[in-house]
């Protein structure tokens, strides 16, 4: 993954805990023809996403830090 991929993952992965910080304060979110979202599957999904990006963010540092056995 490379470095503004990687940042702009990490900039989704903000987006998705701010709004896990919004449902837990109370938000409330509809669609567009103003049917309410169920927030309690909506905050399980962005848990899952964070979970997941996570996962993908460490294992991208990871690989980046880790030698290519290429000589300088």
């Amino acid at each position: 993954m490379a470095d503004a991929e990687l940042e702009r993952f990490r900039a989704t992965r903000a987006t998705a805990i701010h709004r896990l910080d919004l449902i837990a304060r109370g938000a409330q979110i509809s669609y567009e023809d103003g049917t309410p979202i169920d927030m309690a599957s909506e905050k399980a999904r962005l848990e899952q996403v964070v979970t997941d990006m996570d996962r993908r963010i460490a294992r991208a540092e990871m690989m980046a830090a880790a030698p290519t056995g290429l000589p300088n």
